[in-house]
């Protein structure tokens, strides 16, 4: 691995600063640091996150579960405010990769990276979530631009995370067993963002199954999903998984998630 400058700064604004002057940020590391070693990524300068006090924490208030975008995936599995407001998130959380994964990834970490096989960003865009920066706040349906490609600006900064509380909403993840990885994941709400099923791992990026928010809009259960398809165009192919195969595996999942 190449050599590179190290700062670790103690604010949101210090922080700003690195990443105007060119460093990169570091949240869990754990998607960077194994790029890095792979000769994948070659940043000169990294600007650790993991001191700022600001962008840790879960808060549920008004409606809606705020959670800091330095919060690992082992803390909002654990909280039993986020378990009691929105379960499928917990259980999301608590199924994401292994333990080293869910004790140093975090949330911001992972919407970041925008990897198209995370869970973090089907559960941001299955429940409509608010995704707030040092600068604005960003839409989920705005947020996911393509293969590890966000809205982000190079010097902007995941500060956290608001997921509005819903009705109902559930999870479902076939995983690579290997990685934990979604080959297909689903997540599925109804809620005060409507209706909305999003798709992990089966495409170039998360993405919204709009056929079938359609049928569960006019009818919340798993047989209004029974005979749905999912065309292939476009999806995954490779040694897990055909795109014939993910097709036909996310009506299978959303209907599981509804229950």
């Amino acid at each position: 691995m190449q050599s590179f400058n190290y700062s670790s700064p103690a604010s949101l604004a210090d922080a700003a600063k690195a990443l105007t002057g060119g460093a990169r940020a570091i949240a869990g590391g754990q998607s960077l640091l194994p790029s890095m070693k792979l000769g994948l990524a070659a940043p000169d300068a990294l600007a650790d996150l993991s001191g700022i006090a600001e962008l840790n924490g879960i808060t549920v208030a008004g409606g809606a579960v705020k959670i800091g975008a330095m919060t690992t995936h082992a803390a909002v599995a654990a909280s039993k405010e986020v378990a009691a407001a929105i379960p499928a998130l917990a259980a999301l959380a608590g199924n994401i990769g292994d333990r080293q994964v869910r004790n140093r990834g975090t949330l911001g970490g992972s919407l970041a990276n925008n990897d198209p096989a995370a869970c973090y960003p089907a559960a941001v865009l299955g429940l409509g979530a608010t995704v707030h920066t040092n600068k604005r706040t960003i839409a989920a349906d705005d947020f996911f631009k393509g293969l590890y490609q966000t809205a982000l600006a190079d010097d902007e900064i995941i500060t956290a995370v608001s997921f509005p509380v819903p009705e109902k909403a559930g999870w479902q993840k076939f995983k690579q067993p290997a990685s934990r990885f979604s080959i297909v994941g689903v997540f599925v709400s109804k809620g005060p963002q409507g209706v909305r099923v999003a798709v992990t791992g089966a495409g170039a990026g998360v993405f919204r199954a709009k056929d079938l928010e359609a049928r569960l809009a006019a009818n919340w259960s798993a047989s209004a999903l029974a005979g749905a398809t999912v065309s292939s165009a476009g999806l995954n192919s490779d040694l897990h998984g055909s795109a014939e195969y993910r097709a036909a595996l996310i009506p299978v999942l959303a209907a599981r998630a509804v229950g």
